[in-house]
């Protein structure tokens, strides 16, 4: 009975350790994917913000280690060796306060990366220039003509732009360009456009004359990034959990073959 049981445990084990492996490499993933991605708002947070390319390193860690124990794991169920049994449940106790902790810390933190995400923007927007090859320029190019909105707050925040403002005739963001519902989605136009209408030497560049979104970008960004984020908890949560399966397997494994003394033929 005692030989069945432990048998039994050992691949459940084996299975969570399985489960475990692939899920840590999920989170691997999700790092990987915050350091390389350069078509999206994440490429502005990753390459201005220190503290986001702290958080994709600490998923990519994570991700790795949460591996390697997957593996680990899985040896020491399959073939039963206490040492790697009692070193998987030390490094998962491990994990998981480092999950806890990373959790707790990005939680409270939160309003203070949303106040970071405005104030690079807002910059980016201030020093925007015509014809340039900045990659932080093309992300957010790229941002507004995909998500459809223009500035941060509002399109106004454009008229913080001085090279834009003092443009003589009806001058506005390319990417801002309102475009039909049902257009595909295309790549966006870069820099400064003129608009084919209107007359700009009595009023200027009146951003009123702009045919361009007039809803901020700040709203439609921050959920799409919690929502991202949400992903990535979800996923935490859920190896967290296989994590305390782990550990409870490991150390009911690891008692039952030291009590019954088995030994396998």
């Amino acid at each position: 009975m005692g030989s069945a049981c432990i048998k039994v445990t050992k691949y459940f084990l084996f299975l969570f350790n399985l489960l475990f492996f692939v899920l840590g490499a999920v989170i691997l993933g999700f790092g990987i994917w915050i350091l390389v991605d350069k078509n999206s708002f994440i490429s502005i947070l990753q390459t201005s913000s220190t503290s986001f390319k702290v958080a994709a390193y600490v998923f990519i860690s994570v991700g790795a280690l949460t591996m390697l124990m997957g593996f680990l794991g899985c040896l020491g169920a399959v073939n039963e060796v206490r040492c790697l049994l009692g070193m998987y449940f030390a490094f998962l106790l491990l994990i998981l306060i480092a999950q806890v902790t990373a959790g707790v810390f990005f939680y409270f933190n939160m309003g203070q990366l949303k106040q970071e995400m405005g104030s690079i923007v807002t910059k980016l927007i201030h020093n925007y220039t015509d014809g340039s090859g900045d990659g932080l320029q093309e992300a957010w190019d790229y941002v507004q003509a995909q998500v459809k909105c223009c500035g941060w707050v509002s399109f106004l925040n454009w008229t913080e732009n001085t090279e834009l403002m003092n443009r003589a005739n009806i001058t506005f963001p390319c990417s801002c360009k309102k475009s039909d519902e049902d257009d595909a989605p295309m790549m966006p136009q870069k820099g400064f456009c003129e608009a084919p209408f209107g007359n700009g030497t009595q009023s200027g560049n009146n951003p009123e004359d702009w045919p361009v979104y007039q809803e901020g970008c700040m709203e439609k960004v921050q959920g799409w990034l919690q929502e991202n984020l949400g992903v990535i908890l979800g996923v935490c949560v859920g190896v967290a959990v296989i994590e305390l399966l782990g550990m409870f397997l490991s150390m009911f494994l690891c008692r039952r073959v030291h009590s019954e003394d088995y030994s396998k033929p």
